[in-house]
């Protein structure tokens, strides 16, 4: 018998629908992720006390960029495109921080460690080597 632990680590599905969001708008997010802090930043734009756990505040923050969406889709007078910016670079940081800091699933059966993949690639794609063909 085998030992199986009962918790199964799945890396976290952030969204379930994509941000289809203009190329200048994503463009401008990504800019702005070396210049993102999370304990400074993250609190300033959700007007909190406290940093939130990490992936807590993505619903909010989804919610939030949606609004502003709908306002910059419908042209609103109280569009803030600054806000928007923020929200999205946010949401950026967010997603990354949260897979980043995702278990891995570890695999139990056979393993192969990288250094024997790394000779079986290099075998394989050696020149003058070819896979033998079966009779």
């Amino acid at each position: 018998m085998s030992y199986m632990p009962n918790v199964i680590a799945f890396r976290p599905h952030i969204a379930a629908e994509p941000l289809r969001r203009p190329r200048i708008l994503i463009r401008a997010a990504r800019e702005g992720q070396s210049g993102w802090r999370r304990d400074r930043d993250l609190k300033r734009l959700l007007r909190l006390d406290h940093t939130p756990a990490l992936g807590a505040a993505l619903p909010r923050l989804r919610a939030e960029e949606a609004l502003l969406n709908d306002a910059r889709l419908q042209r609103a007078a109280d569009y803030d495109m600054h806000r928007h910016i923020l929200l999205m670079i946010a949401i950026l940081a967010e997603m990354r921080a949260a897979v980043a800091s995702a278990p891995i699933p570890v695999r139990t059966g056979a393993r192969i460690g990288a250094a024997m993949l790394a000779q079986i690639g290099a075998a394989i794609s050696a020149p003058g080597t070819a896979i033998p063909a079966h009779p």
